[in-house]
């Protein structure tokens, strides 16, 4: 008999006093020698399905053995349920048994912590939190194609092997062929790649945003969705090594459409998530944060309050002065932590951010500068002057996570890029081919990535960027 899928099976009426088949895995078994209940979940939703089992039909040696974890498959009638908490259930009339579970199965117990469950990182799935969460990435994942498709972005593929340095910082997974306990070196010591695979030092990427400018040039507005990797030793709640990036680029787009864009995708995202995941958020609202909805509910109510970094700056200067205390600094020039873009966005603005204009020197190369005042300074996003040169950064920041989205319009001069890069000594072999893209029929354009993760971090309320993402990669965890 086809299998009906649990979803399907509890939102159709019409199922109602038909034979159906389900296929999953036992949650929970109970009851007594007359009657047994098995509460089966096959992943589709969030919510089991009971299996009465009349002891006279099915044999007892066969339901003996039957376990949480257990993997089955039933048949029988579809009927409305007389007892709390399902509307429908299956009296059962077969039960065949595809897989036991045996006394040690490490998702048995109830209450286990996250940190336990990353040790099970390839059994975590079958528990109700991790299939809510997976369920919801796979809802995001949609969302995000939906909208790119729907406002004419054409879906572009980057390499994920690059010779390139996106960010400028070196933290790069290094690809190669070559024998390590045997490496050829140049008279200076240096390794030589002459030898290798792709006949020069490549590496794992960091970002597709430089290659994605060039789809945006052709395309007109393209978006790119996979994966990146940093090779940063960083053991946060915030961080992986190998996390997936949405990186839209679009020609013709000034800082002010670059804001509307970001604010309208995230909204989108989020809306989408309340349309289409309303089960497993409600349950992560009342077993992970109960403020979940509230906060999703949230997003979507006003428009995102934009201010550039000299005011975010004052603004946190000034809760520094009435006794508000921090752990890093905050003074004009510094890199905002996690906790001073929480601030604003949680305590004094009380809803989403967008931060534009950072100073140079803390914002990557291909950042456009906003124009220079005669002391040195810059104007940019409403006038607003800074002590010093700024770029026109548009960082969305949001509740629980800081930033969520990081932004820019890129710089169209060739000069200004070509001297950006070589007073930053960013090697000219890397960057040639990008320059072409100003040298050759330049244009205004501007672009943003987006961490997948941490997105779905806020979607679900998790704590932990681990427990987003099936399989994490960290420092010194390469599991599965």
């Amino acid at each position: 008999m086809k299998q009906t899928k649990i979803a399907h099976l509890l939102t159709s009426p019409e199922l109602v006093g038909q034979q159906v088949c389900v296929k999953g895995w036992v949650r929970t078994r109970r009851g007594n020698k007359q009657v047994q209940f098995i509460a089966l979940n096959d992943g589709s939703t969030i919510k089991n399905v009971q299996i009465v089992v009349n002891t006279e039909r099915i044999d007892a040696d066969t339901l003996k053995d039957i376990t949480t974890g257990s993997c089955l498959c039933a048949t029988g009638k579809l009927v409305e349920s007389m007892g709390q908490g399902q509307s429908v259930e299956i009296q059962c009339e077969s039960i065949e048994i595809y897989g036991l579970c045996p006394s040690d199965f490490p998702m048995q117990k109830k209450g286990q912590t996250f940190e336990y469950m990353r040790k099970h990182a390839h059994m975590r799935l079958r528990t109700n939190t991790f299939g809510a969460v997976m369920r919801i990435r796979h809802h995001m994942a949609m969302a995000i194609h939906t909208y790119f498709h729907e406002h004419g972005f054409y879906y572009f593929h980057t390499p994920l092997i690059t010779a390139s340095d996106c960010e400028g910082a070196g933290n790069m997974f290094q690809v190669t062929t070559k024998n390590l306990y045997d490496l050829k070196k140049d008279d200076q010591g240096r390794i030589t790649y002459n030898d290798d695979f792709f006949g020069q030092q490549t590496s794992l990427t960091v970002s597709g945003q430089l290659e994605g400018e060039l789809g945006a040039t052709a395309l007109g507005a393209i978006y790119t969705f996979g994966p990146t990797f940093r090779a940063e030793n960083s053991n946060t709640p915030r961080h992986l090594a190998e996390f997936w990036m949405i990186e839209p680029e679009v020609a013709f787009l000034d800082q002010e459409g670059l804001m509307d864009l970001e604010e309208d995708f995230i909204k989108h995202c989020v809306r989408w998530a309340l349309d289409h995941c309303n089960d497993d958020l409600e349950f992560l609202n009342k077993m992970i944060d109960n403020t979940l909805l509230e906060r999703l509910e949230g997003v979507l109510k006003d428009s995102f309050v934009r201010l550039t970094y000299t005011q975010g700056i004052e603004i946190l200067q000034q809760a520094i002065a009435n006794g508000t205390k921090f752990e890093f600094p905050c003074n004009w020039g510094d890199d905002l932590a996690s906790e001073h873009e929480r601030f604003l966005v949680e305590e004094h603005f009380k809803k989403p951010v967008i931060m534009t204009d950072y100073p140079s020197k803390i914002k990557a190369f291909y950042m456009k500068q906003n124009a220079a005042t005669p002391q040195g300074g810059s104007t940019g996003y409403q006038g607003v002057v800074a002590p010093e040169p700024t770029m026109q950064g548009t960082d969305v920041l949001f509740p629980q996570i800081g930033e969520i989205i990081g932004g820019s319009v890129r710089e169209e001069s060739y000069d200004k890029l070509l001297a950006e890069i070589e007073r930053r000594n960013i090697p000219m072999k890397d960057m040639w081919w990008y320059l072409d893209t100003r040298k050759y029929g330049t244009c205004p354009h501007a672009g943003f990535g987006l961490g997948f993760e941490r997105l779905i971090l806020f979607v679900t309320g998790m704590a932990n960027i681990r427990d987003v993402i099936p399989f994490p990669r960290t420092p010194g965890n390469c599991e599965f």
